[in-house]
């Protein structure tokens, strides 16, 4: 006995209780990348650089013709050396690394306890009695309500700096999660269990695919608060970071490192968005 229930892209066949996706039969010509795909690829990558290296031109221009004082704006040539310098003592990488660090293991906890009452909100109802007035009343404490608070619980250390991250990357998760969750149509739910899918089974096989992508739209918005809850924390109590960097600068009145440790940030925040993107097509094809 075989049966097919199709709903939108999505299809429930035969009696074993396997919920799969209708795939057409891999050929050497579908795995190999076309033409056409690869010249988009570069046609895109190229129209992305074009503003990057307009504003480097303007930004050229406009220091070696005077219209701003070197102090207000140094030249692309004097960041550069500044990175150059940093580098030289042994500091550039380090103040790299650790932000960088902070940052990645504060958005792993974030984003995973993100997702696990996001899910407990959005698919149990006692769940959401009990959870979402509360975390809805937390969510509203603005970012930097919270760095006093937790500086004063857990120190100046590197906990006091990952939880702060941490809380930038939960709430952006949360909601995503709880609200796509809610919106999962019913009827593909139900499918679900008529093939005997309950619990974890029916949430990973059936639910999380389905709100795939609001789940990456979360995850992309909770990397962005964490980089912006890291720069938080290390510039009000840090001796290493670009967070670090950006505060000893300017007391300093070191412009150009002002300006490379904005880069720096600026780079590190694309790169990071990159991941999350290829994670999502990756995880696109292995349920499509």
């Amino acid at each position: 006995m075989s049966e097919t229930v199709a709903t939108g892209a999505v299809s429930v066949a035969g009696t074993s209780g396997v919920i799969h996706d209708r795939v057409p039969p891999a050929t050497p010509d579908t795995l190999r990348p076309s033409r056409r795909t690869l010249a988009r690829r570069g046609t895109r990558t190229v129209l992305g650089l074009l503003l990057p290296l307009a504003l480097l031109a303007l930004w050229q221009w406009v220091t070696s013709a005077g219209i701003v004082a070197p102090y207000q704006l140094p030249s692309p040539a004097s960041v550069w050396n500044a990175a150059v310098h940093l580098a030289e003592r042994n500091l550039l990488v380090p103040y790299v690394a650790i932000s960088t660090q902070r940052v990645l293991i504060g958005f792993a906890i974030g984003s995973a306890l993100g997702l696990l009452l996001g899910a407990v909100v959005g698919l149990s109802r006692l769940g959401d009695a009990l959870l979402a007035p509360t975390l809805g009343a937390v969510r509203a404490v603005p970012s930097l309500a919270w760095v006093p608070l937790i500086f004063l619980w857990l120190k100046l250390g590197e906990d006091s700096k990952i939880t702060l991250v941490a809380i930038g990357a939960f709430f952006p998760v949360y909601t995503t999660v709880a609200a796509a969750l809610r919106h999962v149509d019913p009827h593909l739910v139900e499918v679900g269990r008529a093939y005997g899918l309950r619990g974890i089974r029916l949430f990973s096989t059936v639910q999380l695919p389905a709100v795939l992508p609001s789940v990456v739209s979360g995850l992309r918005l909770a990397l962005a608060q964490s980089w912006l809850f890291l720069v938080a924390a290390e510039l009000i109590a840090s001796s290493m970071g670009l967070g670090f960097l950006l505060m000893d600068s300017g007391n300093n009145g070191r412009v150009d490192r002002i300006i490379l440790a904005i880069i720096l940030l600026a780079l590190l925040g694309k790169l990071t968005d990159s991941l999350i993107g290829l994670a999502e097509k990756y995880l696109l094809k292995r349920w499509a």
